[in-house]
């Protein structure tokens, strides 16, 4: 299941400016310039996508991963153990129930391209009522009254969302009552944009195929609800990969699978072999709570300041490094914005310094690059943005990421326009808006973040 998002956007500061960016719903638009030169007109491009390629292969040792596998597979999210291993066997199938949005149909083609070719799973995309997972979009009121808080899920045994209403007290769509794996279906909002629709796609579908369990200390995978990777990374790949290892079948204990799994990464992931792999403390039912109230929408802005700081000392008080100390230091920091600017800045930092030096955090790193990078907007330093922008950019990229991508190009041409390149800034700033389209879903909300960031070079520093 993956977790709705944030109820804070991205960039949000209470005391914005007016609107700068003017004629939202036709195909161009007027970007202010720096003081004193006039707005320029741009066309709007047509959305842009990536091209479904690998975020890069697993980096951690194989003793680790091994663990990691166990807890993915053998315990829900809830913390209720799976008694024994499942999975699809043979050949799957994946259709949509109903038409879908071409953008999703073409996601779905290069997911399971990899699918095949990384985890080496047979799986094709069918037409008609045979397939063994299906997809079926969902206005976003139903989806919520049926999971609170996720943005979209998954249930075995069902087709499509009047079965699930049929069994949702059944013990049908428990997934601990499975002996083997036959049908799924994965349920995604209708509204959400092609970014989020795409999200869903990789986690849903990953977790019908494999692991039912999030795990907060996970640094390089989309099974952690702290929701930093967008897309199935190479750790994931490897998962699903030892999932569907022949040696493995459905109906083995968690002992006869856990028996097989260091020799199957050791044939299939040599590069892991060695190396030093130090067990991760169990995330605590505190901290976990604390993060769930700070990202809620629900509490006051108060109560997630609390929950959020109470998270940064839980993690603190047991020597918590790495992916959670960040993760509870960049909500923090995201929830004093516009309260406490210089206590959010202090927590942006403090993040940069627990995701520092592991290839695995890059693309945490580059959220709060973000952050960073508009407080140096205020500060009208271009070089700092330009310095933090541009990694992030880079990494954003390589993790498909469009909405952050197009953010940090927005943030990078105000930097540009400080330095008095208005031509670099405007090619940048409109390369930046098909991105901006398959993030944001819509020409008026990329509009609305680019005003929102031209807000922020005429702020107070």
């Amino acid at each position: 299941m993956r977790s709705a998002p944030s109820a804070l956007p991205i960039i949000k500061y209470l005391w914005l400016f007016g609107v700068l960016v003017l004629a939202a719903c036709t195909p161009q638009l007027r970007v202010a310039g720096p003081d004193g030169v006039a707005p320029v007109r741009l066309d709007f491009p047509a959305m842009r996508s990536f091209a479904a390629a690998s975020p890069g292969p697993a980096r951690r040792p194989n003793a680790q991963i091994a663990r990691d596998f166990s807890d993915l597979i053998f315990q829900l999210e809830s913390g209720r153990p799976i008694p024994v291993f499942t999975r699809f066997e043979g050949p799957v199938t994946v259709a949509f129930n109903g038409p879908a949005p071409a953008h999703l149909v073409a996601d779905l083609d290069g997911l399971l391209a990899r699918l095949r070719a990384e985890a080496g799973i047979d799986i094709r995309q069918i037409t008609g009522d045979d397939a063994a997972i299906r997809i079926e979009l969902v206005p976003p009121r139903q989806l919520q009254r049926a999971a609170p808080g996720a943005a979209c899920f998954v249930v075995p045994r069902v087709r499509d969302w009047a079965a699930l209403r049929r069994n949702r007290q059944s013990p049908l769509i428990d997934w601990t009552t499975l002996q083997v794996r036959d049908r799924a279906a994965v349920f995604i909002p209708d509204d959400a944009t092609p970014q989020e629709m795409r999200d869903c796609l990789h986690e849903e579908l990953a977790q019908a195929l494999g692991p039912l369990n999030d795990l907060y200390h996970l640094p390089d995978s989309v099974f952690n609800d702290d929701n930093m990777h967008a897309v199935l990374t190479g750790f994931d790949m490897l998962i699903l990969r030892v999932t569907y290892a022949p040696a493995l079948r459905s109906g083995m204990t968690q002992a006869e699978v856990m028996a097989q799994v260091p020799d199957i990464l050791a044939r299939i992931n040599p590069a892991g072999a060695g190396g030093a792999a130090p067990i991760a403390a169990p995330t605590t039912r505190d901290w976990t709570q604390a993060i769930i109230t700070a990202l809620g929408g629900t509490a006051s802005r108060g109560v997630r300041q609390q929950a959020a700081a109470q998270a940064v000392a839980i993690g603190q008080a047991r020597g918590w490094t790495g992916a959670r100390a960040g993760f509870a230091q960049y909500v923090f920091g995201r929830l004093q914005i516009g309260t406490d600017p210089s206590l959010a800045l202090g927590a942006f930092n403090a993040a940069t310094r627990a995701y520092a030096g592991d290839p695995n955090l890059r693309i945490h790193a580059a959220h709060v690059a973000q952050q960073q990078a508009a407080f140096a907007l205020i500060a009208r330093d271009p070089e700092a943005i330009l310095a933090l922008t541009g990694p992030a950019i880079t990494v954003a990229r390589q993790h498909e990421n469009a909405a952050l991508m197009a953010v940090l190009m927005m943030l990078r041409a105000e930097a540009l326009d400080l330095q008095g390149q208005p031509e670099a800034a405007m090619a940048l700033r409109l390369d930046s808006l098909g991105w901006g389209l398959y993030g944001f879903g819509d020409r008026d909300t990329v509009i609305e973040r680019l005003n929102e960031i031209a807000s922020l070079s005429r702020l107070p520093s």
